[in-house]
C-alpha cells in the first residue's frame, strides 16, 4: 500500500475497524499523519495478541504515515484497568526497561525505524511521566475530568462493580493515557490514537483532552478484539500463551499455532496478519471452500506469519520439524527441536550401559518402553514394516540400536505404526 488516499479502504476491507471518529476517513486522505499504538511492557516479550496492532501501525507506516510504538514504561509501573478483573502486581522501573528492550527487538521486523522519509519512532511515556509532578498534573490535566465523565467509563464500571473494586492508582490511567496522547501531539503532531476497542474510552478521553487543552482535534481508531470461533481469547493454548519471543514459544510451536486455526477463523487472519492481497486471499477463500480438506489456507497462513515474526530460515526449521510427525527425515534437526515437536508423547529414560559394548535389541526396546506390548508383538511388527528407529524404518528383527544411533547421543524417537511415537531420552 503506497497511496495514503487508501490506506482506510485497506484497513476496512480487513476487517480492522471496529470504530473511529468520524472524520478519520478524511484525514487520512488529507495526507501525511502521525499515529500511535501503545503496548504494555508487563513481560520482555510481546505475544499473538499483539500482532494485530503492530500489523496496523505497519499498514499506515507503508502508506505513507508516521508510526510510533509508544511503549509504556510509566503507565506499566501501574497498569491498565481496561479488560481486566483485578489489579496486576505492579512492576520495577528495572524490570520494565528489562521488557522494552525486548519489545524493540520484536517490532524492528515489521516498523522501519531507519526509513528515509518516515521513519517509525518507539518512544516511552516514562521521558514525561516519570518528569511530570503531582501538582503539576492536576493543575494541567485532572482539571479536564469530572469524576462523574471517568465513572461512566465501562472499564472503571466494571473494576468498582468487581468485589476487589479498583484502586485510585489504576483509577488515574486513563487521565494518563490521555496525557501520553496530549504529549505525542505537542512533540511529533501525533493526531491519531489506535487501539484495541477495549481502549475506546481511553482514546476519546485523549481526544476530549488534546480538544480542551490545546483547542486541536485528535481522533481515534479502534479494532475488534480478537477471539477465536470458539469464543475464547486469541493467543491462549491448553500449553498457555503464544509468544512472539522463540525461547518462549518456539518457532515450530508458533507455526503450530496458525497451522491448527479453525476453518472458520483462517480467512480473517489472513486478512488480520499477511500482507496478502485481496485478490490473494479471495483466491484462498475460494480454494479452501471448494476443498477445506486441504487446508492450503491455513498453511499459507502458518507460512506468512512465521516469516514474518521469526526470518525464512525459522520457518524452514518449522516445516522440516513438521514433516517429522508424518514420517520426515531428522536431518539438520537437534535434540532440542525433537524435545518440543514430541513434547506431548510417552518417554522413557534409559542409562548409557544400555547401549554398551553391542548395543540394545530392536525387540527388547519396544518392548521394555512400552511401545509393544511384548517382544512377540514387536517382532510381529518389524516384520510387518511397522516399527522405526528415528523414522528409519527397521527390517531386520535382530537389529541392535547402539549409542551412536541416538541423536547427538542424547535421544532416540521410536515409532509404531503412522502416528505411534515413544521418546528415549539418555539418562542425564
Amino acid at each position: 500500500m503506497s497511496n495514503d488516499t487508501l490506506i482506510y479502504d485497506e484497513l476496512e476491507w480487513r476487517g480492522l475497524i471496529y470504530d473511529c471518529t468520524p472524520e478519520l476517513k478524511d484525514l487520512l486522505a488529507s495526507g501525511p499523519q502521525s499515529a500511535y499504538i501503545g503496548f504494555d511492557p508487563t513481560a520482555s516479550s510481546l505475544h499473538v495478541g499483539s500482532l494485530l496492532p503492530i500489523m496496523c501501525l505497519a499498514r499506515l507506516q507503508r502508506a505513507g504515515h508516521t508510526a510510533i510504538a509508544l511503549v509504556g514504561g510509566g503507565t506499566g509501573l501501574i497498569g491498565d484497568p481496561s479488560g481486566k478483573t483485578a489489579e496486576r502486581q505492579l512492576l520495577s522501573a528495572e524490570q520494565v526497561n528489562a521488557n522494552l528492550e525486548g519489545i524493540r527487538s520484536q517490532l524492528e521486523p515489521f516498523l522501519d525505524f531507519h526509513a528515509a522519509t518516515n521513519p517509525a519512532l518507539m518512544v516511552n511515556n516514562l521521558d514525561w511521566l516519570g518528569k511530570l509532578g503531582l501538582i503539576d498534573f492536576l493543575r494541567d490535566v485532572g482539571k479536564y475530568f469530572t469524576v462523574n465523565y471517568m465513572l461512566a467509563k465501562d472499564s472503571v464500571k466494571r473494576r468498582i462493580e468487581s468485589e476487589d473494586g479498583i484502586s485510585y492508582t489504576e483509577f488515574t490511567y486513563m487521565m494518563l493515557q490521555a496525557y501520553d496522547f496530549l504529549e505525542l501531539n505537542d512533540r511529533h503532531d501525533c493526531s491519531i490514537q489506535m487501539g484495541g476497542s477495549d481502549q475506546w474510552g481511553n482514546i476519546i478521553a485523549g481526544t476530549d483532552l488534546i480538544r480542551r487543552a490545546r483547542g486541536k482535534r485528535g481522533h481515534g481508531m479502534v479494532f475488534p478484539l480478537v477471539t477465536n470461533a470458539a469464543g475464547t481469547k486469541f493467543g491462549k493454548t491448553e500449553s498457555g500463551t503464544v509468544w512472539l519471543d522463540p525461547e518462549r514459544t518456539s518457532p515450530y510451536r508458533f507455526y503450530q499455532f496458525w497451522l491448527n486455526t479453525d476453518d472458520r477463523d483462517v480467512i480473517p487472519y489472513l486478512k488480520y496478519f499477511t500482507w496478502m492481497t485481496q485478490t490473494e486471499i479471495a483466491a484462498l477463500e475460494e480454494a479452501h471452500e471448494a476443498d477445506p480438506g486441504r487446508r492450503e489456507a491455513h498453511r499459507v497462513l502458518a507460512q506468512q506469519v512465521t516469516e514474518l515474526v521469526h526470518g525464512a530460515d525459522a520457518l524452514a526449521n518449522a516445516e522440516t520439524a513438521s514433516r517429522v510427525l508424518f514420517g520426515g527425515s531428522f536431518e539438520n534437526l537437534r535434540v532440542k527441536d525433537l524435545v518440543d515437536i514430541f513434547d506431548d508423547v510417552p518417554s522413557t529414560t534409559v542409562t548409557p550401559a544400555a547401549f554398551e559394548e553391542d548395543g540394545l535389541g530392536v525387540l527388547d526396546l519396544c518392548a521394555d518402553t512400552g511401545l509393544t506390548a511384548s517382544k512377540g508383538e514387536a517382532r510381529r511388527l518389524v516384520r510387518s514394516g511397522g516399527v522405526f528407529v528415528n523414522n528409519e524404518r527397521i527390517e531386520d528383527e535382530n537389529h541392535r540400536v547402539r549409542l551412536a544411533d541416538l541423536i547427538e547421543r542424547q535421544l532416540l524417537v521410536l515409532r509404531k505404526g503412522k502416528r505411534n511415537y515413544h521418546l528415549v531420552q539418555m539418562e542425564a
